[in-house]
């Protein structure tokens, strides 16, 4: 993965083009294969990772335009 700075500037950039609202970025689950603890090997969404660089199961995203705040749940 890339230092913060990288991802905070990513996050900037896409506040700057959007000017005002809030942005959910949901990242991925683990998917079961034939059954829930057979699951497939977790990836983590494309667009998630890329404004936030964090591989982790179950975490949201929200950047905020107007108040320049970024949340994760």
């Amino acid at each position: 993965m890339f230092d913060k700075e990288v991802y905070i500037e990513r996050r900037n950039r896409l506040r700057q083009m959007m000017g005002s609202g809030l942005i959910l970025l949901p990242g991925n689950q683990d998917s079961p294969m034939n059954y829930r603890d057979n699951s497939y090997h977790f990836r983590q969404d494309s667009t998630f990772l890329y404004f936030f660089g964090l591989d982790q199961p179950g975490l949201f995203g929200i950047i905020d335009a107007n108040e320049g705040v970024d949340s994760l749940y």
